[in-house]
């Protein structure tokens, strides 16, 4: 039998309605986990620091806000993906367990909370994420600047990863982001094409596409990543056609793992991809020429980030190292 711990730390608990704007819609029964997914129940001592230390900072963290099933033993080991510009998101995705609505003012104190969580931690690379902002007139662009900014000052020697909005009809907002030089630049298309009218309504391929390719553009040395939740409904040759169009755009690392459904109001699970399935993708995108590839039933994209950075690192110098 397989088991989801969903653990609420957020004000207002399991009594709040997480989801008004999906109330309406046809319920999908979530079907039963097959063997291989298996989560257990958080009880290390270090994973209550974590948590300690999130609340004392009044930080949001994208481990709770997603429900993702590896929040035990990530925070467990130390690891965890801060949320910043607040937990309410602009766009209602039906995958995602994200609360949509209107966002509050931004914290002009949030970018020295963050880092001084990160110094605290001891973290040897970090991933920061947000929600989408599409109120914004920068889509949160500086904010993440401010940030980054913030950790480089507070731990020098952490290394900083974001996963970002697509910043759809924000110009400039990329630079910004750009300019304030993270170690890895991620963000997730989720998704195949034909499948984002019904997933990701308020989101473009080909501009998530067109902002991977930008960033190298911008700055070759800065990583570049990206994500696909499979069992969708997405077709083998689909997922190809992806990996394809993220080589063409430069993307060093790719992760693919297992969507898992949050509600009866979230998109249902087509089918569970088998562990065989996701090694045999993972073999498919290390063919193609990903410096890196994460693939699994429960790969997120920021799962065992820090080791994964190193790899990265590894990998580039070595493919450098043999073309001289």
């Amino acid at each position: 039998m397989s088991t989801r711990v969903l653990i609420d730390h957020r004000k207002g608990g399991a009594s709040k309605v997480r989801h008004p704007e999906k109330a309406h819609r046809p319920d999908n029964p979530i079907a039963r986990k097959p063997e291989w997914i298996r989560v257990k129940a958080p009880t290390h001592p270090v994973y209550h620091e974590t948590r300690k230390l999130m609340r004392d900072n009044r930080l949001v963290t994208v481990c709770e806000e997603a429900a993702c099933p590896n929040i035990g033993e990530c925070w467990s080991q130390r690891h965890a993906t801060m949320m910043i510009m607040g937990e309410i998101c602009t766009r209602a995705c039906s995958f995602c367990n994200v609360t949509t609505g209107l966002p509050h003012a931004l914290d002009a104190d949030e970018p020295a909370r963050v880092a001084e969580a990160v110094a605290k931690l001891g973290l040897r690379h970090v991933v920061i994420t947000s929600v989408d902002r599409d109120d914004l007139e920068d889509g949160g662009a500086r904010h993440f600047a401010q940030v980054i900014t913030s950790i480089r000052e507070a731990a020098p020697d952490t290394t900083i990863e974001i996963l970002t909005p697509d910043f759809l009809r924000k110009n400039n907002a990329l630079e910004i982001v750009v300019e304030a030089r993270p170690d890895v630049f991620n963000h997730n298309l989720e998704t195949v094409p034909r499948l984002y009218p019904s997933i990701r309504p308020g989101a473009r391929y080909y501009q998530s596409m067109r902002l991977l390719d930008r960033v190298k553009q911008l700055d070759g040395s800065i990583f570049t990543k990206s994500g696909l939740m499979l069992g969708l409904g997405e077709e083998r040759m689909e997922i190809a056609q992806v990996m394809d169009d993220l080589r063409i755009a430069d993307v060093d690392f790719i992760t693919m793992g297992q969507y898992l459904q949050p509600t009866v109001k979230h998109a249902a699970v087509a089918r569970f991809v088998t562990p065989t399935e996701f090694e045999e993708y993972g073999a498919m995108a290390r063919v193609k020429g990903f410096l890196q590839v994460s693939s699994s039933p429960l790969t997120r994209s920021s799962y065992h980030a820090d080791a994964d950075f190193a790899e990265l690192q590894q990998t580039r110098n070595a493919r450098l190292a043999g073309a001289h």
